[in-house]
């Protein structure tokens, strides 16, 4: 027992205030840089390139290009084509057809040129002709097909009608904006701008600046 106004010996069953808190913090923080240093090792690891696995499936992947990881979909990569030390961001979609092991008429279905970026989330979904050229950049989330739904019949599914295809072309040195769809038939030039968010549908000549839905072009140079 303790005499009057004496004070308790000071005990210890646990970590002091906040201790366990800190020790929390700093474990979490080593095991968020373990992850984070296994991700990027993994996703340099899994890169496809030319010479590997993966690259050799492709009609052509030039030396120096390369697809990061993790891509969202590659389908009958022996129909497309890559040029040399272009790069395609995590996310990418690049297809000739619609399923696996589809013969396709016309070889290559997808052709890309030397020194093209594609931003992250972009897809390249071709059936019978797209032919980007070389130095084309483009922004996140960019979309590019020479196939859309027909709806000629009101009493027929949209997704059991005719889907008709048309060769698209982007020339040489062009940059495509954030969000840019390229529709079926579309023809852009050489070193043309194409403003975030707009649809090109039809010709853009070369040298201009276009956008709007239907992309439009608002100046020449």
């Amino acid at each position: 027992m303790h005499g009057r106004g004496s004070r308790p010996e000071p005990t210890s069953h646990g970590p002091a205030p906040g201790g366990g808190r800190r020790l929390g913090a700093a474990l979490r923080g080593v095991a968020g840089e373990l992850v984070h240093r296994g991700w990027d090792a993994a996703c340099e690891v899994a890169a496809i390139r030319s010479g590997t696995r993966r690259g050799d499936r492709f009609g052509r992947f030039g030396a120096g290009s390369v697809i990061c990881f993790p891509p969202t979909a590659l389908l009958n990569e022996r129909y497309v084509r890559i040029g040399r030390d272009t790069v395609f961001g995590p996310g990418m979609t690049l297809s000739a057809g619609m399923g696996e092991g589809q013969r396709m008429v016309t070889d290559p279905v997808v052709e890309i040129g030397d020194r093209c970026l594609f931003g992250k989330g972009s897809a390249i979904v071709g059936h019978l002709e797209i032919r980007i050229g070389d130095d084309v950049w483009t922004g996140h989330h960019v979309y590019i097909t020479d196939q859309n739904h027909g709806y000629e019949d009101r009493d027929l599914p949209i997704s059991r009608q005719a889907m008709p295809e048309r060769p698209v072309s982007v020339g040489d040195g062009s940059w495509l904006g954030h969000g840019t769809v390229v529709l079926p038939g579309s023809r852009i030039g050489r070193h043309v701008v194409v403003g975030a968010n707009s649809v090109v549908r039809g010709f853009l000549p070369d040298h201009c600046i276009a956008a709007g839905v239907p992309a439009r072009v608002i100046r020449q140079l």
